[in-house]
């Protein structure tokens, strides 16, 4: 497996390692991920030489962010050894299995977390793929414990990589224009979508407004407005807690979250949803989200006393940034939000730049760390000063990596969030170690 410790391959690397299969696998750096897989069994090697291959290999799977001139995808192509992306190969793992897909440009993580925990306390026998690390589990997956076991997945629409599943009940919470270096503009953004939703097979479940057209037979709405088929009513949000109602048929479900933000009541509700349409009670559904515990990353709060509160979340689009940052000021409207963003890639930065200022000049202070390139080269004129420029605040500042914990240590913010998907998740545990000492 090329790119094994990547979040999505290291979790079909364990469900290989759990079928029997051995498995190995090449990266460009060790983590806690990776160290996971070798404590597990698997040979993980970090160094782009083809000579550490080993001799007998059945099949590669690669991740889209491995670069096609790696040496070691040139030898294995020279070999003629079969080659499948990382999403075909789960495509397959879903034919043989009941299947409940999530996808959307946010929430989907979360989603399938949910899901998978409220399967989980219901006794079904299930086998999760999620792209985070669910709180519950402390993992990326739950393996099940027999052959029929459901398979729950995050379907990822990076590259179209949905298209390879074969849902059952799938999950469409939202579609925003993202990705558009692989779909050029929203509206082949909406077709991915579409095309997803045509491959599920019992019942497609559509937030509000979504512009999802499928059979009206198979269609389940959701959201807030009373036309929908599962319905979420009398919100009510404290301290990063939400207690809500969800009306579906002729009745009426009491949830309680221990998460924040009417973007995971919507998450929430869809995952109801599914559970119910899988055949599940509904009260043993609101009993199990109860004890749902979030995902790493996805509204994280890792610190929360009197002097301070500090919150880690992915948010990497404008619109995942505006929800995440309008829940944070909605359970904490009294302190003074100090953000601390590391723009993801330089063609979104590019796209989004014009929406990217508006989302992130909701923080009252705003750090802002140089873009983190993943597998792109730099754009001439797109960096992180342009984007501070364009931003209308009073208070806000470019700031290093290596500046970071200094900056925050002088400010001592009530209230601080770091946010987004680069390499801004290794100051979490550092962060989180000082602001317990202020």
């Amino acid at each position: 497996m090329l790119g094994i410790g990547g979040i999505g391959m290291s979790a079909l690397a364990r469900y290989y390692h759990s079928q029997g299969v051995e498995v190995s696998g090449y990266d460009r750096t060790p983590s806690p991920l990776t160290k996971q897989l070798e404590n597990e069994g698997m040979a993980i090697h970090y160094e782009d030489n083809p000579s550490l291959l080993p001799a007998l290999i059945d099949t590669v799977v690669f991740t889209p962010a491995v670069p096609q001139e790696l040496q070691e995808m040139v030898e294995l192509r020279r070999r003629g050894i079969p080659m499948m992306k990382r999403s075909e190969a789960l495509g397959e793992v879903t034919k043989s299995h009941f299947t409940i897909a999530v996808a959307g440009t946010h929430g989907k993580t979360t989603t399938t977390a949910l899901v998978a925990h409220i399967l989980k306390e219901n006794g079904i026998d299930m086998t999760a793929f999620i792209g985070g690390i669910a709180n519950n589990f402390n993992s990326n997956i739950h393996l099940g414990r027999t052959p029929e076991a459901v398979i729950v997945v995050e379907a990822d629409e990076f590259d179209r990589s949905f298209l390879h599943l074969s849902p059952d009940i799938s999950i469409v919470n939202s579609i925003d224009a993202d990705h558009l270096d692989i779909y050029g503009d929203k509206h082949q953004v909406e077709e991915g979508f579409n095309a997803f939703a045509r491959l599920t097979h019992r019942c497609v479940i559509v937030k509000e407004g979504l512009p999802i057209d499928v059979e009206e037979a198979v269609l389940h709405n959701f959201g807030f407005n009373e036309q929908n088929s599962y319905r979420a009513v009398n919100v009510q949000q404290h301290e990063g807690e939400t207690d809500f109602d969800i009306e579906y048929l002729d009745t009426t479900v009491h949830v309680h979250l221990n998460m924040a933000g009417t973007h995971n009541v919507l998450n929430a509700t869809a995952a109801f949803a599914a559970a119910f349409e899988l055949g599940l009670e509904a009260d043993d559904i609101a009993a199990a989200m109860a004890t749902f515990k979030g995902v790493r990353r996805r509204f994280d709060v890792r610190v929360k006393n009197d002097r301070h509160v500090y919150i880690d979340d992915y948010a990497h689009h404008p619109e995942e940034i505006k929800s995440c940052l309008s829940a944070i000021k909605a359970s904490f409207p009294s302190k003074r939000l100090t953000l601390v963003f590391q723009p993801h890639l330089f063609t979104r930065t590019r796209d989004f730049m014009d929406d990217f200022a508006k989302s992130l000049a909701m923080a009252d202070d705003l750090i802002l760390l140089d873009i983190y390139p993943a597998r792109e080269k730099p754009i001439e004129g797109i960096n992180s000063q342009a984007l501070l420029d364009k931003t209308n605040m009073a208070s806000k500042c470019l700031c290093t990596k290596e500046q970071l914990l200094d900056t925050l240590e002088d400010r001592k913010p009530e209230l601080v969030v770091t946010m987004g998907a680069g390499d801004i998740d290794r100051f979490v545990e550092p962060l989180e170690k000082r602001i317990s000492q202020w």
